[in-house]
């Protein structure tokens, strides 16, 4: 079992001139600790059940692009990119960048997008569901092509592409991994099956839940004839390290009962990250002990 972390909320002592400083102390001990990825949610605005849509929230791909150099080992994606906050060439090009600027440590993390409070508030078009879904998977379609290296042009319903020149190509071989991130069963499931490389689940909604996602993914590969062992498959959760909350054993518990579904990343978000202490002790207790699952 990986173990990734999910940087959410940048409320924390300093306010906003501590914002930098704090989270370069984060990302290099967790780099340093072993966790094998970093994500930044891409949203604009902080979202319900993690704070007040007014709290700072870090642009994603600039943030990761500082992580990059910060870091030496550690993975690196947002959890995840709704496709309609940018148009997929450069998608693309953004994700390639950190690939390359990075030694290869990108993810592609993409999704549908939700949240309709913040793409109105910034003016940007949020279409219906059904149009939403369409549009990732032509962003999907687009991006095999252009990591294929394949510039003809690409005629979409809703994107077309004169020449989807991508130059320097990444690092990562074939190409960067595409997570797919959300639980829906008969849209998200399906491009997992057929685009992607990593999925993303919910944790939070329970083994019964989460292992009949995994068999739909795995019943649709069936379906388009690939082997569901090509996708990797991480679960996002949270640890909260303090008196009265979780200990050690917990973590390590939860690992656990996510192995035996056959997850091989649970990637936690945690509610103290700022203090550091949770991060160490999951460096010399946690990490080393979930390893080997």
């Amino acid at each position: 079992m990986r173990i990734g972390l999910q940087i959410p909320k940048f409320t924390w002592p300093g306010g906003d001139a501590g914002i930098a400083t704090r989270l370069a102390d984060i990302a290099r001990t967790a780099d340093e600790g072993g966790f094998y990825s970093l994500w930044v949610m891409d949203h604009f605005f902080q979202i319900r059940n993690v704070g007040e849509y007014t709290e700072p929230m870090l642009e994603s791909y600039t943030t990761l692009g500082y992580l990059a150099g910060l870091t030496k080992k550690a993975r690196l994606g947002t959890m995840v990119t709704g496709v309609i906050y940018r148009h997929p060439g450069i998608l693309v090009k953004e994700v390639t960048t950190l690939d390359v600027l990075s030694g290869g440590r990108a993810y592609l993390g993409v999704g549908a997008a939700w949240n309709e409070q913040e793409a109105t508030g910034l003016g940007i078009p949020f279409p219906p569901l059904k149009e939403r879904f369409e549009r990732l998977e032509e962003a999907l379609r687009i991006a095999k092509q252009m990591w294929a290296g394949d510039t003809k042009p690409f005629q979409g319903k809703y994107y077309q592409l004169g020449e989807p020149v991508n130059q320097p190509m990444p690092i990562s071989k074939p190409h960067p991994p595409i997570l797919i991130g959300g639980m829906g069963e008969k849209k998200t499931m399906r491009f997992v099956a057929k685009y992607a490389d990593a999925c993303n689940l919910f944790a939070r909604a329970g083994q019964d839940v989460l292992q009949q996602r995994l068999d739909l993914i795995k019943r649709y590969c069936d379906e388009y004839g690939r082997s569901h062992d090509e996708i990797e498959r991480t679960a996002l959760s949270g640890a909260h390290l303090a008196p009265g909350q979780m200990t050690v054993k917990d973590v390590i518990a939860h690992c656990q009962e996510l192995a035996k579904l056959g997850f091989q990343q649970t990637i936690f978000n945690m509610p103290n990250v700022q203090d550091i202490k949770p991060l160490e002790t999951f460096a010399r207790e946690i990490i080393p002990a979930v390893a080997n699952l």
